[in-house]
Parts: structure tokens; C-alpha cells; sequence
């Protein structure tokens, strides 16, 4: 499996996909997988994340889990591009959407068979083994259809993204708050909005993520 998972910046987005798919930007398509904004009002936001792909060079196929009735139609259109890319937003709505049809069962087997997965904060959260040490960052009352929080399982820790206070919403005390309370209990890993961490071939290490 190739994961990059990041909390903000996509810096080391080109040099990841380069490696798996021997390809530069322009000529790599991305499913990009919206669903953890639907509860998002903060547009600036969203529209980072777009443009910050397509600044990029990336070419993106938007792609949204809650839509499809048959999960075999999703799996279809997975056949049409080079790696997903799931949004940030609330962590809890893109579970939810990933849970509600089987399409998070495929793309668990997709990325499983080697489709490369791009995540950024929410999209790096869900990749993990469960989703209750984000409770403190995003509310799940909000989504009340999600009682079960374990995630698809592609990484053995829980990413708590934006870990250096620097994104208002997130502020240190914060992220300090939700390492001691679940700490103990989980494996978590901070990531810093300017890193990423990557996994390939089963080796996990944590790296920059700059936009220069």
C-alpha cells in the first residue's frame, strides 16, 4: 500500500504520485473525494484544497462516496483514475458517506491492490484505525447516522492533523488536550500542518510537506 497522508500542505504531493505512477502532475488524474465537506460552511477552505491540487498541475475528477447507490459503480470509476484524494473537512461526515453504501469497503480493497491514497486532514484521520480521538475536533452529534468510529484501517495510528496550533480552529492547547486524554489508548501521531506522513511498501516515516 502507498498512502500520503497530510494535514494542510501538499508539498510532497508531485514527488509521491511520481514514484507510483512514473507520471508528472499534468498527466495524473485524481479521484478527489469530497464528502467531508458537506458539513463544512468554510469555503476558503474547501477551495484551498482544490486549488492547491490544480495549482499543482493535477487534473481532478470530483467524486462523492454519499452519491452512489451501488458500490460497484464506484469501484467502476475508480478504474478511471490514478489515485484518490480524500478531503478535509469534518471527519465524521466523510465515515459516515464511507459507510453508508459499501464504498468504503472498495476503496479499502482499491487501496489495498495498490491504488495510491492521498488524504489531508479528515482524508488522513478516516485512513486510520478509529476515529474517537478526533472527537474533540469535530463533533459526531453532528452526524448522528455514525455510531460505529472505526476507520478503514489502512495505517495502524490515529493522525491528529494540524498538531502545531497554527490553523485557528485547531489551537495547540487543543491538540494537547486530545493527546493526553487518548494517548493512552491510541496510537496517535501529530502531524504538523507543513508535514506529511508517508507509507510505502508497509514502511511508515513522517516527512516535509512544503509548498515552496
Amino acid at each position: 500500500m502507498n498512502l500520503l497522508l497530510l494535514s494542510l500542505n501538499a508539498g510532497a504531493l508531485p514527488d509521491f504520485l511520481l514514484r507510483h505512477t512514473g507520471r508528472t502532475p499534468s498527466g495524473i488524474r485524481i479521484g478527489y473525494i469530497d464528502d467531508a465537506t458537506r458539513l463544512v460552511a468554510d469555503a476558503p477552505y474547501n477551495a484551498f484544497e482544490w486549488n492547491q491540487l490544480t495549482d499543482l498541475g493535477f487534473r481532478l475528477t470530483r467524486m462523492s462516496a454519499r452519491k452512489y447507490t451501488n458500490a460497484r459503480d464506484f469501484d467502476s470509476d475508480l478504474d478511471s483514475v490514478d489515485a484518490v484524494y480524500l478531503a478535509g473537512g469534518h471527519t465524521f461526515a466523510l465515515l459516515g458517506s464511507l459507510q453508508s453504501n459499501g464504498t468504503g469497503e472498495v476503496l479499502t480493497r482499491r487501496v489495498r491492490e495498490g491504488l495510491p491514497y492521498i488524504g489531508l486532514s479528515a482524508g488522513s484521520v478516516v485512513a486510520g484505525p478509529h476515529l474517537e480521538p478526533v472527537v474533540p475536533l469535530d463533533d459526531p452529534t453532528e452526524v448522528p447516522e455514525v455510531t460505529d468510529f472505526t476507520g478503514l484501517g489502512l495505517v495502524d495510528t490515529v493522525v491528529i492533523p494540524h498538531a502545531d496550533g497554527a490553523l485557528p480552529p485547531y489551537p495547540l492547547s487543543l491538540i494537547d488536550e486530545v493527546e493526553r486524554t487518548y494517548g493512552d489508548r491510541y496510537p496517535l501521531t501529530r502531524l504538523n500542518d507543513d508535514q506529511a506522513l508517508l507509507v510505502e511498501d508497509g514502511v511508515t516515516t513522517l516527512i516535509p510537506s512544503r509548498i515552496t
